[in-house]
């Protein structure tokens, strides 16, 4: 199905004094068209306004683009799919430079398995050894704070069937700025920098990889997102070693998502969230399947 936006120029006028100008703005819209009062309504409540008065549009110009995720458009809900968000975890794989890879294999294999069954009848039971930042995987507060809630004491409902966001961003550093129009109250905030293309190469691993800064994140603590998620190798600047991000979100209980993938795939709202760890006592960090049903 075709998805059309519009770009306009706008004029409003408030009630209690003042006036607002926007040149060739941009909204999802629902429709191939939309008449000037209708998008004047729609321009009000996608920028939140209050008292607002007149609103005078011109140089409409129609556009048939993906949508961007425009408050306040209702648009046909795509068919429900599920979406993969996590890299698969192979024997000797590197998640972090210095970091051991996994060491997976048998601790039966099929073959040994052969004399405790009947003939025909044989199973496998794998080991694996590995650290828990290992691919996709959830930081919890204990990761960071000795004492904090670990994986056994991690709240599920921040990271099972969340209301979820993307936040698609094409910039190293993201600030508070690109986040403010958002509402991210108890929502899975992931973070869409498309750094997972240079997953498995040593520009992945480079420490140029897109992070969010200590003003953003404590503006997603205050707001109170249920989680947070990212693409890149690592949420924080790692040539910063006081990690501000991992600081402020995990001391206000917030998990952290790193290594994700396929984000690209997310529409902007209207999917839900899950990423559920191992409740291990114990451990601040473990690979997660995230995944999102839309």
């Amino acid at each position: 199905m075709s998805e059309w936006r519009v770009q306009f120029d706008a004029n409003v006028t408030f009630s209690n004094g003042g006036a607002l100008q926007a040149q060739e703005f941009r909204l999802d819209i629902p429709g191939e068209d939309i008449d000037d009062e209708a998008l004047g309504e729609l321009f009000v409540r996608h920028l939140g306004l209050l008292m607002a008065g007149e609103v005078t549009i011109s140089n409409k110009t129609l556009i048939q683009e993906p949508h961007k995720g425009s408050r306040g458009v209702e648009t046909a809900a795509p068919e429900r799919r599920l979406i993969d968000l996590s890299h698969v975890i192979e024997h000797g794989m590197v998640t972090h430079t210095g970091l051991p890879g996994p060491e997976i294999g048998d601790w039966l294999s099929f073959a040994d398995s052969h004399r405790n069954y009947a003939p025909g009848t044989e199973f496998q039971i794998g080991k694996i050894s590995m650290v828990g930042n290992t691919g996709t995987y959830v930081d919890s507060p204990a990761h960071r704070f000795h004492g904090s809630a670990d994986l056994s004491r991690l709240d599920l409902a921040s990271l099972v069937d969340v209301e979820g966001i993307t936040v698609r961003v094409d910039q190293r550093v993201i600030d508070r700025n690109l986040l403010l129009a958002y509402e991210v109250a108890g929502k899975a905030v992931l973070l869409n920098t498309g750094w997972d293309r240079h997953w498995g190469t040593d520009a992945y691993v480079s420490g140029q990889h897109p992070f969010i800064t200590k003003d953003a994140a404590e503006w997603l603590a205050e707001q109170r997102a249920a989680v947070v998620g990212i693409d890149s190798m690592n949420i924080d600047d790692t040539s910063d070693g006081a990690r501000p991000a991992h600081t402020a979100l995990l001391q206000a209980g917030i998990p952290v998502v790193e290594h994700m993938t396929r984000l690209d795939l997310l529409p902007p709202h209207g999917f839900r969230f899950h990423a559920a760890p191992l409740a291990i006592k114990g451990m601040g960090t473990f690979p997660v399947r995230a995944y999102a049903l839309t």
